[in-house]
């Protein structure tokens, strides 16, 4: 019986779930055209996902071990039970194989046992649902065709495999492992818990950020892909929409990379705007752009919804608009705008779906299409427009903080080793202090160095969050136009957002560079004995990673070999490094400022409050000002650039006490 219905049973699978497969692609196609090349795709698939997939995969030492004996046991075991069972092989290879498929069925059930242990207690972030059933879909699968291995190797016992017994067995093994291909094959690409693994394969294949996979010449190279940095939109091209207004305006292969969402949760969990109560899952984004593409409501999703949206009342149709004003699409407008574009979301997505760049894409419709950006939003671009800041402030006011510096200009130089990117913080008075200290450490440091003055527009790096692309692009243009006319080697900054688009932004315009953060290019002056320093003798001291330094741009050590060289012991807080909170200040969100239940710069200094450290070290403006911004903060914010200034000794100091014995001078915090 068994060896009669079961080829029947496969070929059956097999044949409904290459239908599935068919209707799944042409569904993602709907959307707009994207050039891939697809062949190389598909062979760079495997290490994808063996290394860049489970990279991330492995941060859960536990689950990670759990995914390969499931996964691994199950893609093993269905290709050994389709060769066993639909190619006619000869008797001793067959005996091999069903040894391997007992091996193989075996492991993926203790992982299934596993799975379904982690599903008896599920953490909240994790969905419900039919992610419930998946264990026992596992179970029956392995378990079946672990005793069908057996029955044919002649390892059941004889009366367990005659009779009517025998029979009934067969019966009970077919059913089973019919719920279990249902589950595990046809649910593929017909829909279900198992819909990720088809699309998060050729997600993997056809990914939109190709250049953020690591390869073998990257290894030998030592080079770390980030791949941060937005996607130009082609405004020279009047038929080209500005952004994307309904599902199908996104691309093919991100439609593909929403389908590989496993609904996991890790996003959720450490999704700022979410923990503050501001109406964004960065999780159930995507599964309704997912119901976008179908065209269903999101009553049958099983996570957590937006803080303060009940789950029901939200729906869309394939062609039809994201986002209504009147509310009622898949999405409401303030879901967007929470978004700080901190991109934890998309550092601890297994999947590597790029949440931040589906969010942006919609923001540019809503701006550049419908001049719907909400809060303060319209007057800084505005703003941005007119005086070229975000501030409205006139351009000259630039250098108005160094009046009594006599910082040299570019224009009348010509070259210097180093530019010194202001940024806009330079309009503000508490940046201002660091920008003074960051100068008293380069002429400490005797670095040739020069400054635009008020040739340096803004970067546009708040424009291009806020989806103004024409915006950015023309800052960029500009500026990319005024730093042709100088000769330089480097370019620094303490504004790792000028950092970032910069260094990442500004290629697509043809402007290629070397940037530098300030705490890189300090550690760069310290490894090269160009700063004489005291050691600190203050209190406690924490750090706060910068998104746009760190996960954006992958510097998370320089900031930390620059304050321990100061004599720091740092107290780093839980969340630190790529996985460090956000201040809240990225992405437009203080210009927007879409309320929550409670701020996100203060849940950052109960981190800060929880090291016990008295002061955060920190190396953004927007950090800065964001942290500062709390009240009854237990803990000074100090930029790394203030803490080294404060450090500095005079060369004549520094020679006497290289001629004597070493002095200890305290410094205070």
């Amino acid at each position: 019986m068994l060896n009669t219905l079961l080829p029947l049973l496969l070929l059956a699978v097999l044949a409904l779930a290459v239908v599935g497969a068919v209707r799944r692609i042409a569904l993602w196609r709907r959307g707009r055209p994207s050039s891939v090349p697809v062949l190389t795709g598909l062979m760079a698939m495997p290490r994808r996902y063996l290394v860049d997939l489970h990279h991330v995969v492995a941060r859960d030492k536990v689950f990670a071990n759990t995914h390969v004996a499931t996964a691994g046991g199950f893609v093993a075991a269905a290709a050994l039970l389709l060769v066993v069972y639909l190619v006619p092989l000869p008797g001793s290879v067959e005996t091999v194989l069903e040894v391997l498929l007992l091996v193989f069925s075996a492991t993926m059930f203790v992982g299934a046992r596993l799975v379904a242990k982690r599903r008896r207690h599920p953490p909240a972030r994790l969905s419900k649902g039919p992610w419930m059933r998946l264990p026992k879909s596992l179970q029956a699968f392995s378990g079946s065709v672990f005793l069908i291995a057996l029955a044919n190797l002649g390892l059941l016992p004889e009366g367990l495999i005659s009779g009517v017994i025998g029979w009934a067995l067969a019966a009970v093994l077919l059913v089973a492992l019919g719920l279990g291909l249902a589950e595990l094959l046809l649910g593929m690409t017909w829909g279900g818990p198992m819909k990720h693994a088809f699309a998060g394969a050729l997600h993997l294949a056809f990914h939109r950020r190709a250049e953020r996979f690591s390869t073998r010449k990257s290894d030998r190279e030592g080079k770390v892909h980030r791949s941060t940095g937005l996607k130009a939109l082609n405004l020279e091209d009047e038929t080209a929409p500005l952004g994307v207004a309904t599902p199908e305006d996104f691309t093919w292969n991100q439609r593909l990379g929403f389908d590989a969402c496993v609904q996991c949760g890790r996003c959720e969990a450490v999704c700022p705007a979410f923990a503050a109560g501001q109406p964004l899952n960065p999780k159930k984004l995507i599964q309704d752009m997912v119901l976008g593409m179908t065209g269903h409501s999101d009553a049958a999703y099983a996570g957590s919804p937006y803080p303060g949206k009940a789950v029901g009342e939200h729906q869309g149709t394939p062609s039809g608009p994201i986002v209504v004003e009147a509310g009622g699409a898949l999405l409401d407008a303030d879901t967007l705008w929470s978004c700080t574009t901190c991109r934890a979301c998309v550092e601890e997505c297994p999947m590597m779906i790029e949440h931040v760049d589906a969010i942006v894409d919609m923001r540019r419709f809503m701006t550049l299409e419908q001049g719907q950006t909400p809060g303060k939003g319209s007057e800084v671009i505005d703003n941005l427009i007119a005086t070229d800041n975000p501030n409205g402030y006139a351009p000259a006011a630039r250098m108005h903080w160094a009046a009594d510096l006599s910082l040299p200009l570019m224009r009348d130089l010509g070259q210097a080793d180093v530019l010194l990117w202001l940024g806009d913080g330079a309009f503000d008075m508490r940046n201002q202090r660091t920008l003074r200290a960051l100068v008293k450490v380069l002429r400490a440091a005797e670095v040739d160095f020069a400054v635009l003055g008020d040739e340096e527009r803004d970067s546009g790096d708040v424009a291009r969050r806020l989806g103004d692309e024409a915006t950015f692009q023309r800052l960029a243009k500009a500026n990319i136009a005024t730093l042709e006319k100088y000769r330089f080697q480097t370019i620094v900054t303490c504004d790792p957002h000028s950092f970032h688009v910069l260094s990442n932004e500004y290629g697509a315009f043809g402007g290629h560079y070397r940037v530098r953060h300030h705490s890189t290019y300090i550690d760069e002056l310290m490894a090269a004995d160009r700063l004489s320093l005291r050691s600190w003798k203050g209190g406690s001291v924490t750090y706060h990673d910068p998104c746009y330094l760190g996960r954006y741009n992958g510097e998370y050590e320089a900031p930390r070999r620059v304050l321990t060289a100061l004599g720091i012991e740092l107290n780093e807080m839980q969340r630190s490094g790529f996985r460090s909170r956000c201040c809240g200040g990225g992405g437009g969100a203080p210009i927007t400022d879409i309320p929550g239940e409670r701020r996100i710069p203060d849940m950052r200094m109960q981190d800060v409050a929880e090291t016990g450290a008295e002061l955060v070290a920190v190396g953004c403006p927007q950090c800065t000002a964001m942290l500062e911004g709390v009240v009854d903060a237990t803990a000074q914010v100090r930029d790394i650039a203030e803490l080294v200034a404060d450090a500095l000794i005079s060369e004549d100091a520094a020679g006497k006490e290289r001629a004597a014995k070493p002095q200890v001078v305290e410094v205070s915090p």
